[in-house]
């Protein structure tokens, strides 16, 4: 098996660069993933693992084979100097892995009969994006959406903050009008939670085809998203502010169209 043992060992270095830049990642169509958790949900979600670093002093090769099984992947033994360089965490199980990106488009999703999709448009912080992945894995929902994103979704804060939940959902990335334009041919009403010209939330009924669409705090959704909504809708609020944490915001719209739809 091989083994590298120094952190300035070039393939090391190139997986430093897979962790900090996103053209290396586009460039390559591959991705760092961190934690046992997260590379047994990859696997599941279909994810192709082409390389596999382990630290055997936390992991044996026994026990890695129980989790990646017999797979292509090319397996590397590292050293704890190497492992520290790329590792995040401590409560990663001496476990990483290279693996390649996914066709992230409209086309690629397979919808049922009845979707409850949500849209995120112009999420820029990792942690927000991870969060509301965590809460679409929660309630189920058919499919995630990012629209115009600014930050592209294999980083490794979006991958870590998700706590896997970045391979349980099924994910499409598009620019805003084409987002619209799907949603439209596709007959599914979408309702943006904007402060402006909206209803209360929960006056509307989500048990059709729907998309929840939310935007950033700062800034919130784009124009075009409040002109074309079925319903602009709010969440209203009792407090001195008029905005919440985008993935809260999301958590409580998702979770009153479950509560109509029977769960």
């Amino acid at each position: 098996m091989k083994q590298i043992t120094s952190a300035q060992n070039p393939f090391i270095k190139s997986v430093v660069l897979l962790q900090e830049k996103a053209k290396v990642r586009k460039q390559t169509g591959t991705f760092l993933i961190e934690g046992q958790r997260e590379i047994e949900l990859a696997l599941k979600g279909g994810y192709v693992l082409e390389t596999v670093l382990f630290w055997p002093e936390l992991i044996s090769e026994s026990q890695l084979r129980k989790i990646i099984g017999s797979g292509p992947a090319e397996v590397i033994a590292i050293s704890k100097e190497v492992y520290q360089k790329l590792a995040y965490r401590d409560t990663t199980e001496g476990l990483l892995a290279v693996a390649q990106t996914k066709s992230l488009q409209l086309s690629d999703l397979r919808l049922p009969e009845n979707p409850l999709i949500v849209v995120m448009e112009n999420i820029e912080k990792p942690g927000n994006i991870g969060a509301l992945l965590r809460t679409c894995d929660a309630a189920r929902v058919d499919a995630v959406i990012l629209a115009n994103p600014k930050t592209d979704l294999y980083n490794p804060n979006i991958v870590r903050s998700s706590v896997g939940c970045l391979f349980t959902n099924q994910i499409a990335v598009a620019s805003t009008e084409d987002v619209i334009s799907y949603l439209i041919q596709n007959n599914i009403s979408f309702y943006s939670a904007t402060l402006q010209n909206a209803t209360a939330y929960h006056t509307q009924n989500y048990t059709t085809p729907t998309a929840l669409v939310v935007g950033t705090e700062a800034t919130g959704l784009s124009q075009l998203w409040r002109d074309k909504a079925t319903q602009n809708i709010i969440i209203p609020m009792q407090g001195e502010i008029d905005s919440m944490n985008v993935s809260v915001a999301a958590a409580i719209l998702i979770f009153e169209a479950k509560r109509q739809r029977g769960f």
